[in-house]
């Protein structure tokens, strides 16, 4: 058994593409996750599956909401060792503090020719970001819905991205170790 991490993208958000996380449990326990558990309601799962099991998920769990609810979200899976990697690899860690304003974009592959040079263009002052490998780490400041830097990076990637600042990643952190400990 792995625990792993489903993030969702463009779930519940503005009132739209809504989404229990009840109905999100129920669908991956449908398709054999187990001791499944959510944070908030912009689809965060931490959950439980056989190794044999993992390739269908992201797949699955999409079209198991387009069959209930007519909307497609995308699916990130990460194994919790995928995930720790991330979290270790942050090269803005004393922004750790605010944990609002540093950003992890987790990218469904790494970027074949990303435009370094324009997102350097957009980036505000006070703003930092780190390109590595599947991971986009982003420090805004001045939050995250202002940055021109965050606004323009995934069509400057060319790779879908999902974001979850630091105080959701590490929620997700303690909820997979919780998940781990109980197996």
């Amino acid at each position: 058994m792995k625990t792993c991490i489903a993030l969702l993208r463009g779930i519940n958000v503005g009132g739209r593409n809504l989404l229990p996380m009840k109905e999100l449990v129920s669908i991956l326990e449908g398709l054999g996750a187990e001791t499944v558990r959510t944070y908030i309601q912009s689809g965060n799962v931490v959950f439980r599956s056989p190794a044999a099991n993992l390739r269908r998920f992201p797949e699955g769990i999409t079209a198991e909401i387009h069959k209930r609810h007519r909307f497609e979200p995308s699916v990130l899976l990460l194994e919790r060792k995928a995930f720790e990697k991330a979290i270790s690899m942050n090269p803005f860690t004393d922004a750790e503090p605010e944990p609002k304003t540093l950003h992890l974009g987790f990218l469904a592959s790494a970027p074949s020719s990303p435009d370094l040079k324009s997102l350097e263009r957009l980036r505000a002052k006070n703003e930092r970001f780190r390109l590595r490998g599947k991971i986009l780490y982003l420090h805004t400041p001045d939050g995250l819905g202002r940055s021109k830097l965050a606004a323009g990076s995934e069509r400057l990637l060319g790779v879908p991205m999902t974001a979850r600042n630091w105080r959701t990643v590490m929620k997700i952190r303690e909820m997979a170790n919780e998940v781990e400990c109980r197996s």
